[in-house]
């Protein structure tokens, strides 16, 4: 009877996850660039995102680079200032948006349906995208920010933890830089290295367009075209290849910090977006560390041995092999027991796998959730944006919950064992100097 019950709800889970799933619509634009489109009049808003192969791994030598690129854009555009272009989009009710992350950069735009105030919204990201002026006071002013972040996140143990990390596993690859550069590398950026960066990766054929809400498919294109059209065209820029053997051999580094509270990071390479074991790992690292209080490193780490408040785990797949990371707080003298808990379980969860009731009880919380993440336009234009950029299969999301039921506790061992490898782990400890004892 338990059995049907569980089969019966995981039939209406399934059901009602793709009752609910945008219909995804894509095509390419003359000129090159890719689209990704999904209807939505339940509100009379519109999101848009433009994807551009101008994240951070993208500075070389100007760490820094793309971050300073992209907070300059509305400052400066057609003969409008920064107050002038802010003006047009807050006349509308539209919200503007930039952000950098390590593969890609993103614009968005979030506006009203309404075609006079969508069209005034819509006119005025054109503007910002294909003719900005990259203002010179506006140049000094946002790289003094960026300086003064930078400077603060020397004082904040995160930061600095997150740095460490990736210096240690990615060494000399792009990913390792910070996209906030460093202090020097952003001292050393010039107003001509803005427009070179934005010249060179602000082109069409390798821009990606999500759109989601209120417009036809008519519509839709034509506001695609004219976001292409706006891009310059130009020829993709290849990037680094990833090193396999970058990843240093259990590697452990202890940065001093003066608090009482130490912050332990573990982890290595994991996978590349697309990579066919993701799912397996997903469902996997639920158990062991990404399913909250049902988590293995929760129960033994926090529930058990009152180590840490908060312990947890994840992959991070990029376009080329994202970290795989174990992250917690604990007390500068408690950092090398939970060190030392987190790598036993790591390593038994290694050889073992999970239970079934385990793996059963963690697939059944991810379908369950999914509804939820693909709620809002904004939740669906983040994965619109993700499937187009990454080239991932049209039916992700239809695909997504039965991929999640599919997984066995044969998938998951197998996949750790492939994926993992326990003598090229990277620790990273920020604490005082009892968190190195």
């Amino acid at each position: 009877m338990k059995v049907w019950l569980g089969v019966l709800a995981s039939t209406l889970i399934l059901w009602q996850s793709a009752s609910a799933l945008p219909q995804i619509q894509s095509w390419t634009t003359d000129d090159g660039t890719r689209v990704y489109f999904a209807p939505s009049d339940e509100l009379a808003m519109v999101d848009v995102a433009i994807s551009l192969d101008a994240g951070s791994e993208r500075d070389g030598s100007l760490a820094g680079l793309s971050t300073l690129t992209h907070s300059l854009l509305d400052k400066g555009a057609a003969n409008m200032d920064a107050d002038a272009i802010a003006a047009r989009f807050e006349d509308v009710g539209a919200q503007y948006g930039a952000s950098v992350s390590l593969d890609r950069s993103m614009i968005t735009l979030r506006s009203l349906s309404d075609e006079t105030l969508f069209q005034s919204a819509v006119d005025t990201l054109l503007k910002v995208i294909a003719k900005p002026s990259f203002p010179q006071r506006d140049f000094e002013r946002e790289k003094n920010r960026l300086l003064i972040a930078i400077q603060n996140g020397q004082q904040n143990p995160s930061d600095i933890i997150s740095k460490a990390f990736y210096t240690a596993i990615y060494e000399k690859h792009p990913y390792a830089q910070s996209g906030q550069g460093s202090a020097e590398s952003v001292q050393t950026i010039q107003r001509s290295d803005i427009e070179d960066f934005y010249q060179q990766y602000f082109i069409a054929n390798t821009a990606v367009v999500a759109i989601v809400g209120d417009l036809t498919r008519d519509q839709a294109e034509q506001l695609a075209t004219n976001i292409s059209q706006a891009l310059a065209s130009g020829q993709p820029t290849p990037k680094d290849m990833l090193v396999a053997d970058s990843t240093p051999k259990s590697k452990q580094e202890h940065i001093v910090f003066p608090s009482q509270q130490a912050h332990v990071r573990i982890g290595q390479l994991g996978v590349a977006r697309g990579d066919p074991d993701y799912f397996s790992l997903y469902v996997g690292n639920h158990v062991l560390g990404g399913g909250g209080f049902t988590s293995r490193l929760v129960e033994e780490v926090r529930s058990k041995r009152g180590l840490s408040y908060s312990v947890y785990s994840y992959f991070m797949p990029l376009q080329q092999p994202g970290p795989f990371m174990i992250g917690l707080q604990t007390r500068a003298d408690q950092a090398q027991q939970a060190l030392q808990v987190c790598l036993d379980v790591l390593d038994k969860y290694q050889s073992e796998g999970p239970s079934e009731a385990e793996l059963e009880l963690s697939k059944r919380n991810i379908i369950s959730g999914f509804p939820l993440r693909i709620d809002s336009n904004r939740d669906v234009l983040g994965y619109l944006s993700m499937i187009g950029y990454y080239q991932l299969p049209l039916s992700y999301l239809a695909d997504f919950s039965a991929k999640i039921e599919a997984v066995s506790v044969k998938d998951v061992r197998q996949a750790f064992r492939k994926h993992i490898d326990l003598d090229s782990l990277v620790t990273v400890i920020v604490g005082n100097e009892a968190a190195a004892k």
